[in-house]
Formats: structure tokens, C-alpha cells, sequence
């Protein structure tokens, strides 16, 4: 006799589909404040572009990783481990990335191909059935790749990942899936029952699964010379076939919504797992790109709120390092324990760049990606904000020096305890002394609620006041100027002076003729 078997409520298909990894997409919120002059500062454009190589996939997850940050330590060294794992095994996550782009395309191919169809429960099945079909190849790709590889991977995200996959994709699960399909293809006709309602309309439709010994249960019937009741639509019977098709429909009805609902699952799956990994993509196509000029790159060593580290050796500007063809001028920094650094020197002497390369490595380091340097050690921030000085306004609403001030005041609503806040000639468009006591008084307010502040100034009044009143919570660094007037881009640990070599910068647009140790504009 026919198994009693319910596909609304007794489905191990469906069951078996939901369990990998859906998660929902998150709404999307207005940008924090800063956050687009943050992204103008460090020119992080330059940073996601490389990282996705044209795939706005990877885009979207090396940016949102990026500036959504991780909060703690052991959230850092979590993702850092993880990075390990997929520098290692390039291959293997490219690959997995790969299948689940596949995956995602294939659907959609599939989508567009029966957008034309009516959207009957006959034909949602029929899509449904397709759009599985097409999934359990890349599924049983993913099992075979976590047979050959999984043991090479060691990282607690991977291993887990690996273990669901073994768990959930093991060859019962590849069984069911092919006995279900094996019944939804409904080859031999559609088996349902039904109960008479009032005005003997049918109700309660429920879609049954022959069982094996179906045939010979029917050929009994026949020996025992029972009565069966059946009905033939003739050929030409139009309106019974539609009939006879909306019957069917209310019987496929629940197994095609069941079906359906599975199908988005692996999707979201996929979709997930695309979206997890191209954050791990970008890194390997930017640890790629920085490996093949010779750059350094480094985990960073994190540390918790309530610190004060600031550590770097041979630290650069990844940003400025890709758009040039050699490798660029690396820095070291020691401020461990202090919650200032003042940066002075001459003009286009890489302060402005050192500042971008503390700044991104800060972001890296909070994203569990590498940082640019052969070392790098910092506190965990809250938040890092930028203010830099900007053009004055063309529509003459408002002065630059007002115009720094509405800024700044944003920013203080919006920064936190713990936060760096990374400053680039603020306050300098009023006169030295209004601005060294402003700037005084800021930075004072900043380091009173915890805030670390890197600032580059040519602010002798403020730069010596420190000097002079807070060297032993302050380090000083000082861009470096040669004997021969020229920029070598460095920043060495010195005492701010009472110049910027503005001189030289004169002397080299108006009377050198010979530019051949002229720097290089994007390097400044």
C-alpha cells in the first residue's frame, strides 16, 4: 500500500537544505559621521580596488570589513588566523570562492530562463527542481574539497566550517536529496489526497510518495476484483484539462513551496559564503600585489582598550606603494604609553603619508588583515577619524578657518572614548598663536577622555610648547630634510624647529632648471 507520508510536515529534505549557514542581509544604516572624509583621507578607493581586481563582490566585502572593524582582540587574532589559513592555501579558497560565485550566477541563469513561466505550484516545483539539480554538483564539490584539503587547514574558523560541511554534506544527505527529486519529478503521475468540505468542495490536498511496492499493491487490486473509480479528460476537453491542472497544482502546492523554501536556503548559503570569503580574497589579491614589489606585510600584534601601544617597524602607505612602480619609503614609530604624536618637519617631506600609513595599518589591523609593515603593534580603537585641512569654499558661504571649526565639531560629537583621531595642519588657517592656543586647548579635551591624537603642524608655537611642557607623554617626530635641500621621506624621532624649509620649496619651482631629484608629486 501506498506509505502515508506528508510533504508539508514530514520532510527530510527540507530539513536537511536549511541547515547550512543562512543568515539575513543587514539594513542597511546612514555612514557614521567622518566616515566619507576618512575614506577622501586615506584614499581607501585606491586599497578596495586592488583588493577586488574588478569583482564588486570582494569590493563590497573588503569595504564593509574594513570599516566596520573588530572590536576586540580575540575577534582580531580570530579573523588573523583565518587570513593565515588562506595565505597558505590560496588555491583551495579561490576555489571554494569560485564555487560559490558559480553557484550564485547558475541561479540567477535559471531565474531569468523561467521568469516567463506562469508562476503555478506545478511550475514553481519544476524551477525548484531545476535549481537544485544545479546546486548539488558545487555541494558535492565543496564535500570533496573538504576531503582533500580540510587537514591543512587549522584555523578555528576553517576547522569549523570544514566539520559542518563533513556533518551536513556526508552521502546520506546526497541520498535523500536524489530520493526526493526521484518523487518530485512526479513520472508516473501525481499521487495526492484530499477530503470532501462542505458543498463537497475538496480540501486538505496532501502530495503522497508512492512506495516501492506501489505496483504490486495496484496489481493486487485488480486480482481481488475490487472496484477502482476513475475519470478520463478526453483530448479536446479544454476547460477540463485547466481543471484537471488546477487540481494538480493544489496538490503540488505544499511540496513546491517546500522545495522552494529549501532551494533559498542553499542559496542564502552560497551567498554567505561568497560574501565571507571575498573579504579573504581581497586580502590575497592585495598580498599579492604588495609581495610581487617586495613590500613587507606583517599580523599585526593587537592590544586591548585600557593600553597605550604604538609600535611599527618599516611602515608604508600601501595606497601610495600601488601607484607607483618601485617600492616606497617605509617608517618606524615608537610611542608606546604616550597618547600624542606631533609630527613637524619640512614641507613634502612625508608627513602627510607617514599619517595615512599609521591610519590605514590602524583599519588593517582592526579588519584582521595584514598590515603594511614588517612590524606593527596598537591598541584596539573605538573608531579612527581624520581631519585634514581642505580647500576654502568656493561658494565664499563660510571661511576656512570656520569651515575647520564646523568639522571638528562634528567629529567631537561623534567620537568616542578610545577613539584615534589622526589631525593634518588642523587649526591652521587663522594666525600661529590663535591656533597653538585652539589646538592647546583641543588636544588637552582629546586626551582627557582617553582620545589618542597623531598631528601633523607646522605649529612651532604649539610643536615647542609641547616639547617644552609634555615631553614625557609626547614623542616627537620630525620629517628629514638633506644636506642638499632634497626629501628622503623619512621620519626620524627629533625636536620640532622653527622652520619648514619653505625656502627650498621656492627655490626648487622658480630656479632649479634641473628636475631630475625632483620628487615625485604622489609621494609627498
Amino acid at each position: 500500500m501506498f506509505e502515508d507520508r506528508d510533504f508539508q510536515t514530514d520532510t527530510a529534505l527540507l530539513e536537511a537544505l536549511e541547515r547550512p549557514y543562512a543568515r539575513r542581509e543587514a539594513p542597511v544604516d546612514e555612514p557614521p559621521v567622518g566616515q566619507g572624509e576618512m575614506i577622501q583621507d586615506f584614499e581607501l578607493e585606491t586599497l578596495w580596488k586592488a583588493m577586488a581586481l574588478d569583482d564588486p563582490v570582494v569590493y563590497v566585502s573588503a569595504r564593509t570589513a574594513m570599516l566596520a572593524g573588530l572590536g576586540s582582540v580575540e575577534q582580531i587574532r580570530y579573523r588573523q588566523a583565518v587570513l593565515t589559513d588562506a595565505l597558505a592555501q590560496p588555491d583551495v579558497v579561490r576555489e571554494i570562492y569560485g564555487l560559490a560565485v558559480q553557484a550564485i550566477i547558475g541561479e540567477r541563469e535559471i531565474f531569468r530562463s523561467s521568469f516567463a513561466l506562469t508562476h503555478s505550484s506545478s511550475a514553481l516545483l519544476s524551477t525548484s527542481i531545476t535549481r537544485l539539480e544545479a546546486f548539488v554538483p558545487i555541494l558535492q564539490r565543496l564535500r570533496a574539497l573538504t576531503d582533500e584539503h580540510a587537514d591543512r587547514f587549522t584555523s578555528k574558523g576553517f576547522t569549523q566550517f570544514f566539520d559542518a560541511l563533513r556533518h551536513e554534506l556526508d552521502e546520506d544527505y546526497f541520498n535523500e536529496i536524489s530520493e526526493h527529486l526521484g518523487y518530485l519529478r512526479l513520472r508516473d503521475g501525481v499521487l495526492m489526497s484530499a477530503r470532501l468540505g462542505s458543498g463537497g468542495q475538496g480540501i486538505g490536498y496532501v502530495l503522497r510518495a508512492p512506495s516501492p511496492d506501489n505496483r504490486r499493491f495496484r496489481f493486487r487490486r485488480i486480482m481481488l476484483n475490487r472496484p477502482t473509480h476513475s475519470y478520463t479528460v478526453p483530448p479536446r476537453d479544454y476547460a477540463g484539462g485547466q481543471a484537471l491542472g488546477r487540481l494538480r497544482d493544489r496538490g503540488v502546492n505544499l511540496a513546491a513551496n517546500a522545495l522552494g523554501q529549501s532551494t533559498d536556503h542553499i542559496l542564502s548559503f552560497f551567498t554567505a559564503l561568497r560574501t565571507e570569503l571575498g573579504f579573504y580574497v581581497g586580502s590575497l589579491n592585495l598580498h599579492d600585489q604588495l609581495t610581487a614589489k617586495r613590500e613587507p606585510e606583517c599580523l599585526p600584534d593587537p592590544h586591548p582598550l585600557g593600553t597605550t601601544v604604538w609600535s611599527a617597524k618599516a611602515l608604508f602607505d600601501p595606497c601610495l606603494s600601488l601607484r607607483l612602480p618601485d617600492r616606497v619609503q617605509g617608517n618606524d614609530l615608537r610611542a608606546d604609553g604616550t597618547p600624542l604624536l606631533v609630527i613637524t618637519g619640512a614641507n613634502q617631506g612625508g608627513k602627510s603619508t607617514f599619517l595615512r600609513s599609521l591610519g590605514l595599518a590602524q583599519l588593517m589591523m582592526q579588519s584582521g588583515m595584514a598590515a603594511p609593515a614588517e612590524s606593527f603593534a596598537a591598541t584596539v580603537t573605538t573608531g579612527v577619524f581624520t581631519h585634514y585641512k581642505r580647500e576654502e569654499d568656493a561658494t565664499m558661504t563660510s571661511g576656512k578657518f570656520d569651515e575647520e571649526l564646523a568639522r571638528m565639531s562634528t567629529l567631537v560629537t561623534a567620537i568616542d572614548p578610545g577613539a584615534l583621531l589622526l589631525c593634518n595642519e588642523s587649526f591652521a588657517a587663522t594666525n600661529e598663536r590663535e591656533a597653538s592656543e585652539i589646538a592647546d586647548d583641543f588636544i588637552h579635551a582629546m586626551n582627557d577622555i582617553d582620545v589618542k591624537i597623531v598631528f601633523v603642524t607646522h605649529l612651532y608655537t604649539l610643536a615647542h610648547h609641547y616639547h617644552r611642557q609634555h615631553a614625557d607623554t609626547t614623542v616627537f617626530l620630525r620629517a628629514e630634510r638633506g644636506s642638499d635641500g632634497q626629501r628622503p621621506f623619512r621620519l626620524t624621532p627629533a625636536a620640532p624647529l622653527p622652520t619648514s624649509y619653505g625656502e627650498d620649496l621656492y627655490r626648487r619651482t622658480f630656479t632649479e632648471t634641473d628636475t631630475t631629484h625632483t620628487d615625485t608629486p604622489a609621494s609627498q
